[in-house]
C-alpha cells in the first residue's frame, strides 16, 4: 500500500545525500511549500521521503506568515548528515533552530535602506506642499 505523497514514499538509498528543501505547492499567484526531505539530485519531481512542515509567505488578515515545523525530524536529518537549502536555512534561522542566515541581514538592511529613501522622499514632498500654497 503506497503512502499520500505529504506523508512521503519512505524509500531512498540510505547512503545517499538528502536535502531539505522546499516542494512548491498551491495556485498560480497563491504558492504555499512544504518544507521536505529528498534525495539530493536535480530532478525536481521526484518523491519526497519525508515532509518536515510548511510554510505559507502570503501574509493574513494579521499580517503573519504561517510556519509549522517538525523539530524531531528536522534535528533527526541534520545529524544524519542532510543539507540545507538557503531559502530553508534562512527561515531555520530566523527560528531559531540555526544560527540567523548571513543574508537574512541583508535583506534586513536593505529594508531598512529603502524605508529610509521613502521616508526622505514623502518628506520632501510634505515640505514642497506646505510650501507652496495652493490656489482655488
Amino acid at each position: 500500500m503506497a503512502l499520500a505523497p505529504a506523508s512521503g514514499t519512505g524509500r531512498f538509498w540510505a547512503r545517499s545525500a538528502k536535502i531539505i528543501r522546499f516542494a512548491r505547492h498551491g495556485c498560480t499567484n497563491r504558492p504555499f511549500f512544504h518544507i521536505v526531505v529528498m534525495e539530493r539530485r536535480k530532478d525536481q519531481y521526484q518523491p519526497v521521503i519525508e515532509q518536515v512542515g510548511t510554510y505559507d509567505p502570503i501574509p493574513n488578515e494579521h499580517n503573519e506568515q504561517l510556519v509549522s515545523f517538525n523539530y524531531e525530524r528536522i534535528r533527526h536529518w541534520i545529524g544524519s548528515g542532510a543539507h540545507i537549502s538557503k531559502p530553508v536555512a534562512e527561515l531555520l534561522g530566523v527560528a531559531g533552530l540555526l544560527p540567523v542566515h548571513p543574508r537574512t541581514y541583508m535583506t534586513a538592511w536593505r529594508n531598512r535602506q529603502m524605508n529610509e529613501k521613502l521616508a526622505e522622499i514623502e518628506a520632501v514632498k510634505n515640505a514642497e506642499k506646505v510650501e507652496s500654497p495652493s490656489t482655488s
